[in-house]
């Protein structure tokens, strides 16, 4: 068994790297733009006097970061060749967000918006799996060079972590003469609606509550009339792009659907595994950069004329966190791994409990090793001169999102137990 990284993605490492000094940092470091990742970060991200939302100036910040990683190469790198993409695999785009992450905070990788100069964009997957020649046609380009937005409206205020439950309905409805579905309900934590030109809206169309069969996938425009965003919700980790939002006898024509009839859930999860085996491959690198700071600082640091690290009260916890760190690497990248060699509906039956238990375990590492981080730094951990509180008030929401992390042990139940995957008895 080798378990060396291929000598191609290390090279590629390293290309990444000497991209991030010649075009990120000096974007970074010019017109005070640091302001957005010292310790003024919330407060210049963030438009207090209007809802919460994040400022002009971030935002376009981060779309010029992600315009000179397009023109590299870089950005598409996951997405296949016929989008200009590289066929990025599960395990190099792991390693690779681990890489970003595990750098500490900037512009090459913010995920308090999964923002990335190697990016994630699911949609026009989801567009080239499920979508007609004329959405494809209408949509894919528009999102690859981020003319077009799209916001998911999946989860709904009572109903959180069940879809199947969900309360908004479409039905058929005729209007002018063009066939059509009518739709009413709500949606939470609809998130980018604020820049979103469509909304991916879920909603019952048969069946009873609690049947997977029945929902569908409706392209909305976000400014349809009927579609209202009633409030954002303001987070432990701000700004807020994340509204409520309403459809109040919202219509669109029947060629809004996307994928089949009643067969929307399908579309919900299909690139939940990828995003969960990077999510916790971005949680892993924040975690060992979270060590690796503190181990450093306890060198330097000493009180009483002796180093910190002398003390066995600061060894221990952080020997603990790094030999977590060391395993649970391992793990992701054996899952990833895994998932490159079989097609994405064997994922589900042979790897879904191992994505999960990388990323229930990781999310909840990251917390650990930020919140142990504070501690050795004391007074100034807890300040936010230092990242730790932005990377704890970061990761904890991946404790809750990406199906909460008792959702992911469900899973793993499920498999350990017999109740589901390919040992289902």
């Amino acid at each position: 068994m080798n378990f060396d990284l291929p000598a191609d993605l290390v090279a590629y490492l390293a290309e990444l790297d000497a991209f991030i000094e010649r075009e990120i940092v000096p974007l970074q470091q010019q017109d005070d733009n640091q302001r957005f990742f010292d310790h003024r970060r919330e407060w210049a991200r963030t438009d207090f006097e209007n809802g919460g939302l994040p400022r002009h100036e971030w935002e376009a910040l981060l779309g010029e970061a992600r315009r000179r990683a397009d023109r590299a190469g870089h950005l598409r790198f996951a997405l296949p060749k016929e989008f200009g993409g590289q066929d990025g695999s599960n395990l190099w785009m792991a390693v690779i967000r681990e890489h970003f992450a595990a750098k500490g905070l900037g512009l090459h990788n913010d995920l308090q918006n999964e923002h990335s100069i190697v990016a994630n964009n699911p949609f026009v997957l989801i567009l080239r799996d499920f979508g007609t020649p004329a959405q494809q046609q209408e949509l894919t380009q528009g999102m690859l060079d981020e003319r077009f937005k799209l916001a998911f409206g999946l989860t709904e205020p009572n109903h959180g972590s069940d879809a199947t439950h969900m309360e908004t309905r479409a039905v058929r409805e005729t209007r002018g003469g063009r066939a059509g579905f009518r739709i009413d309900g709500e949606k939470m934590w609809t998130t980018g609606m604020h820049i979103a030109t469509h909304c991916l809206v879920f909603a019952r169309t048969s069946g009873a509550d609690g049947a997977a069969k029945g929902i569908s996938a409706l392209l909305v425009p976000s400014k349809t009339e009927g579609v209202k965003v009633e409030e954002y919700l303001w987070t432990f980790n701000m700004p807020t792009d994340h509204p409520r939002v309403s459809f109040t006898n919202v219509w669109v024509p029947e060629d809004a659907l996307l994928g089949p009839l009643d067969g929307g859930l399908a579309i919900a999860q299909h690139f939940v595994h990828e995003n969960r085996i990077r999510q916790a491959a971005s949680s892993l690198g924040a975690a060992d950069y979270c060590v690796r700071e503190s181990v450093r600082y306890a060198r330097e640091r000493k009180p009483f004329g002796e180093e910190l690290a002398r003390n066995q009260g600061i060894q221990f916890p952080l020997v603990e966190l790094a030999t977590q760190v060391e395993m649970l690497r391992l793990l992701i990248r054996k899952t990833a791994w895994q998932m490159d060699q079989m097609p994405k509906p064997e994922v589900e039956k042979q790897l879904s409990d191992k994505v999960s238990m990388c990323n229930y375990w990781a999310n909840r590492l990251v917390c650990e090793a930020a919140d142990r981080a504070m501690q050795v730094h004391g007074g100034l951990g807890y300040s936010r001169h230092k990242p730790f509180e932005h990377i704890y008030r970061h990761h904890r929401r991946y404790r809750i999102t990406e199906g909460s992390e008792e959702i992911q042990m469900r899973k793993v139940a499920g498999h350990l137990f017999g109740y589901m995957g390919a040992g289902k008895h």
